[in-house]
């Protein structure tokens, strides 16, 4: 399940540049271990990104690792942007807070069909993500913390 636009709001306010006191309380600049770089050297060293994404990027990067899938991330295309939704002129979007990365988004633009491997998915969102590749509007490059993995670790 998604946050509602609502809910994120609630948890870390009206997302805005700059805004120390959020990314003060919320972001963290995550160092990636050296190993998990080096099996999947597309990922960046460093990742500007919500307190809650390291831990469970850690275990999806390791299970992809585990799996064999690293050759299936091509690019790192992002995570921390404050930003409104494509194509919206009032919702912002989920990579505003820190909590959603974007993975092949050269393969997988917003509104067609999805080339991600569906094991790498399996990877993400047996962890805590949700997949946007199973929105009504496709979004296979993107993946948010759902609201299960949210509302258990605040």
């Amino acid at each position: 399940m998604l946050l509602q636009q609502s809910e994120w709001l609630g948890l870390f306010g009206t997302p805005k540049m700059p805004n120390v006191a959020f990314e003060s309380k919320w972001m963290t600049l995550w160092d990636v271990p050296d190993d998990i770089n080096k099996l999947i050297p597309t990922v960046p060293n460093r990742i500007y990104c919500h307190k809650l994404m390291p831990a469970i990027l850690e275990k999806c990067f390791r299970n992809i690792i585990a799996k064999g899938l690293q050759d299936k991330i091509k690019t790192w295309d992002g995570c921390y942007n404050v930003r409104l939704q494509r194509g919206s002129s009032s919702k912002w979007s989920v990579h505003s807070f820190g909590c959603a990365i974007d993975i092949n988004a050269a393969w997988n633009g917003l509104g067609k069909a999805s080339t991600q491997d569906p094991e790498l998915v399996k990877c993400f969102t047996s962890e805590g993500f949700a997949w946007g590749g199973n929105w009504q509007r496709t979004d296979a490059m993107h993946f948010e913390l759902s609201k299960e993995y949210i509302n258990k670790h605040i």
